[in-house]
C-alpha cells in the first residue's frame, strides 16, 4: 500500500478559506488534485485563522505541539501586518522563524516547504471602497512584504512561488467572496495550478 502524504498549511484567512466552503479553500483543493494525479494524501491540517499575523502564528506554534513530520508544508502570512501598519523589521523577524519552524516541520528538509507570496487586495472591490486613497501604498508595501518573504524563502533553501501575479490586476467579481475582499474558490484554483507545478518536483 502506497503511504499517504502529510500536508501541513500554515497562514490566516487566505489560507483557512474565508468566506468559501472548506472543500474551496486552497489547502483542499490542492489535496483533491493531488488524488487525481493519484498522489495518496490525508486531508490537509491548515493552522490559520482569519486576522492573525505573523506574531500571532508564530506564538501559536510555539505553544502547540506536532506529532506528524510533513512531506509538503505551506508559508502563506503577511497580509494582516501590512492592513495594521505593523513594523516591517518585526515582520521579517517573525518569517524568519517561521520559515525555520516549517523546515522542522517537514522533517528538516528545506525543499518540502513552500513560501506563498501574498496577494494584493489593493485590487478587491473592497479596497476600491474602502482603501481608495490609499491604493498605491497598498501594492508598495504588499511588494515590500513580498520581497522579504521571498528572501528569506531563498536564504533557506526554501521553495517561493508567486500567486501575486495572480492577483495584482482588475479581477472579475467571481474571484471574490461577497465581502469583495477574500478570495473565491476559482481563484483559489488558479493558486493550486501554480503550487502543483513546484509540489510535483518535491513528490
Amino acid at each position: 500500500m502506497k503511504p499517504l502524504h502529510q500536508i501541513l498549511c500554515l497562514g490566516d484567512s487566505y489560507t483557512m478559506g474565508e468566506g468559501v466552503p472548506l472543500f474551496e479553500s486552497f489547502p483542499y483543493q490542492l489535496m483533491q488534485h493531488l488524488r487525481q494525479m493519484q498522489v495518496h494524501c490525508n486531508a490537509p491540517e491548515i493552522v490559520a485563522k482569519t486576522g492573525w499575523t505573523s506574531f500571532e502564528l508564530a506564538e501559536y506554534l510555539i505553544h502547540h505541539s506536532f506529532s506528524e513530520k510533513y512531506d509538503i508544508a505551506t508559508l502563506l502570512i503577511g497580509v494582516n501586518n501590512q492592513y495594521r501598519n505593523l513594523d516591517n523589521a518585526e515582520f521579517e523577524n517573525d518569517y524568519q522563524f517561521l520559515v525555520q519552524k516549517a523546515i522542522h516541520l517537514a522533517g528538516n528538509q528545506p525543499h518540502k516547504v513552500i513560501g506563498i507570496s501574498i496577494p494584493d487586495w489593493g485590487y478587491s472591490p473592497f479596497a476600491w471602497k474602502h482603501h481608495s486613497a490609499n491604493i498605491e501604498k497598498i501594492h508598495t508595501t504588499i511588494d515590500t512584504y513580498n520581497a522579504i518573504c521571498a528572501k528569506h524563502c531563498k536564504n533557506a533553501g526554501v521553495q517561493f512561488v508567486d500567486i501575486t501575479q495572480l492577483t495584482n490586476q482588475k479581477l472579475e467579481k467571481k474571484y471574490f467572496t461577497s465581502d469583495g475582499l477574500h478570495y473565491s474558490g476559482a481563484m483559489y484554483y488558479q493558486w493550486v495550478q501554480q503550487l502543483l507545478i513546484t509540489i510535483k518536483q518535491i513528490l
